[in-house]
């Protein structure tokens, strides 16, 4: 597993019967997770002292319960700082898991010796966006949401970053990819991080299972001569890190050669001194 364990301004404190209990910052926060399938005795104390819970609803969705939460609030990460607060559907405006592979491209960018552009796809608040460009990337962060775009030029800002070269385009990503490739605008890294399932310009229907291959075939054509990485992230259960290994493997290295490595990614948990899976992620290199 690559483990986000670098994190002061988060932690993972305990994790039983399908909730994380959570420190963002100062705050406390008991959120619902579904890979959390064991029932261990909730023996930390700030069980029953969160300052926010969220609960799922029997009839779909859910809301936040017993609410001490400002209506937002910050946390840093290593020489970034970004915006939180209580949104729908459990969130917060940050996966702090994928600080792991913050670390792992920033080294890649700001060791590259050459200006590196970079094509964020489904970028949601921008937190690869804002970590790449404090590398020294120049990148372009897409996402469908006009909101989401919004907070993650807000993080920009509160990472002294508001005027690096980052380009911010509310677009449909596939068809974003679909442009591009015929002005002829090519990218030396790519990150996506696509949902698992969402509908399409026209209204259809899809699974990240079901257009995955198509997603990472139709990007890699994007790639510059001289690429320096590319990365997917998944949350979707039934897609496995070594499925999305495999095809940027069969995509990318019969032109470009390198290698490509997968794995779970996830966070350490306090009071078990174990890890819990949060996600998985491909990552192609050259050499």
């Amino acid at each position: 597993m690559w483990a986000a364990d670098q994190w002061k301004d988060y932690e993972l404190l305990d994790c039983s019967d399908g909730q994380r209990l959570e420190r963002w910052g100062s705050y406390t926060l008991i959120r619902p997770d579904p890979q959390v399938i064991w029932k261990n005795r909730k023996s930390h104390p700030a069980w029953k002292r969160a300052d926010g819970v969220y609960l799922r609803s029997s009839s779909g969705g859910g809301a936040w319960e017993r609410n001490r939460l400002p209506e937002s609030w910050q946390v840093g990460y290593r020489n970034l700082r970004f915006s939180l607060s209580p949104m729908g559907f459990k969130h917060t405006g940050l996966f702090p898991e994928q600080a792991v592979n913050w670390d792992w491209f920033s080294e890649k960018i700001a060791s590259a010796g050459r200006p590196i552009r970079l094509l964020n796809l489904f970028a949601y608040t921008g937190g690869a966006t804002v970590a790449a460009a404090a590398a020294g990337a120049s990148v372009c962060h897409v996402d469908a949401s006009k909101g989401m775009t919004a907070r993650a030029k807000e993080n920009a800002a509160l990472s002294e970053l508001e005027k690096a070269p980052i380009r911010y385009i509310v677009d449909d990503c596939v068809k974003f990819c679909e442009r591009e490739l015929r002005r002829g605008n090519r990218y030396d890294a790519v990150i996506m991080d696509p949902p698992s399932y969402g509908r399409g310009p026209g209204g259809e229907k899809w699974t990240l299972e079901d257009c995955i291959d198509g997603l990472i075939t139709l990007t890699a054509s994007l790639l510059s001569d001289r690429p320096l990485f590319f990365l997917v992230n998944s949350y979707t259960t039934g897609l496995s890190p070594s499925a999305m290994g495999y095809i940027l493997n069969a995509t990318l290295t019969p032109k470009y050669g390198g290698a490509t490595s997968c794995d779970e990614i996830g966070l350490p948990v306090t009071e078990s001194g174990g890890f819990l899976p949060c996600g998985s992620s491909a990552r192609w290199t050259p050499n």
